[in-house]
């Protein structure tokens, strides 16, 4: 089997990458400089000379709050990209995992968000994220669209590695107490990934680490796992202020995982900690 994964240079896709090639299925990873998901003909004939089985389709526009200032980027790479892939694999017959995002949702309330949910989303980024859903439901029959959130893994900058560079320099950091989530770590996502693609149990899925938290707790679960001593400040989300309107509940059901037969993912404090243990392995923090 041979699979083409997008956003290679990315967390996600580095780290899809290598689990693919760990199980011993050849994976073929392409970024910007192999294959520019905005324009057509270049994803028509990388895919085509690549010839895979399916697509993971990991490569976004994620810079948030830049989105709210260059929308029309943001949409060719994360709407007009999706579209462009889907069109490929249908007219070749494969499959694709299209990765989307807890943005799509309005991001009101305390529940946890379900794949049938209604979306509305608030934002560009979060908009542009639910057109390029759109764009794969409507052309593809063989898809898998997987919703995650509040991502961190070994290859980028994510929340943790920022929290550590701070606690490093600061004794004190500020960090939003009313934004509530569930973090995902890139490792246990591609194990996910890895083990859908091999499937037909098409559909749309919530995937994040089990439990929820707010941005204040996992940054002081960050700061105990790392050993340094920092005061964490709680403060809001208008206090901190942000171009872009982030959801306040971003809590994943991830229950569609289970029922389908896929494993959940495990909890974000063991996530955490493995993650940890791998930075200081690599000589990163």
């Amino acid at each position: 089997m041979k699979i083409l994964v997008t956003g290679v240079k990315g967390q996600l896709g580095h780290d899809v990458v290598k689990e693919l090639e760990k199980r011993g299925i050849e994976a073929v990873g392409v970024d910007i400089e192999e294959m520019d998901i905005t324009e057509a003909e270049s994803v028509d004939r990388v895919i085509k000379e690549v010839s895979p089985d399916a697509v993971i389709h990991c490569a976004a526009y994620t810079a948030v709050d830049a989105a709210e200032e260059n929308e029309a980027l943001c949409r060719r790479v994360n709407a007009d990209g999706p579209r462009n892939i889907a069109r490929v694999c249908k007219e070749l017959d494969i499959k694709m995992i299209q990765i989307s995002t807890d943005y799509v949702f309005g991001g009101e309330g305390t529940h946890f968000w379900k794949p049938e949910d209604v979306c509305a989303p608030q934002s560009v980024y979060g908009r542009t994220k639910y057109e390029g859903e759109l764009a794969v439901r409507e052309i593809l029959d063989k898809y898998f669209i997987v919703r995650i959130a509040w991502v961190f893994g070994i290859n980028g900058r994510n929340f943790v590695r920022t929290m550590v560079n701070l606690g490093k320099t600061h004794d004190t950091v500020r960090v939003v107490n009313d934004q509530f989530g569930s973090p995902a770590y890139t490792y246990d996502l591609a194990g996910l990934l890895a083990d859908m693609v091999l499937t037909d149990r098409y559909g749309i899925y919530h995937a994040t680490n089990e439990g929820t938290c707010s941005w204040y707790e996992f940054a002081c679960a960050i700061f105990e796992e790392a050993g340094l001593k920092v005061k964490v400040v709680p403060v809001t989300t208008a206090e901190y202020g942000a171009k872009a309107k982030r959801p306040a509940n971003s809590r994943m059901d991830n229950g569609r995982l289970e029922e389908s037969g896929f494993e959940r993912l495990p909890s974000w404090q063991d996530a955490l900690k493995r993650y940890v243990t791998q930075l200081r392995e690599e000589n990163l923090i």
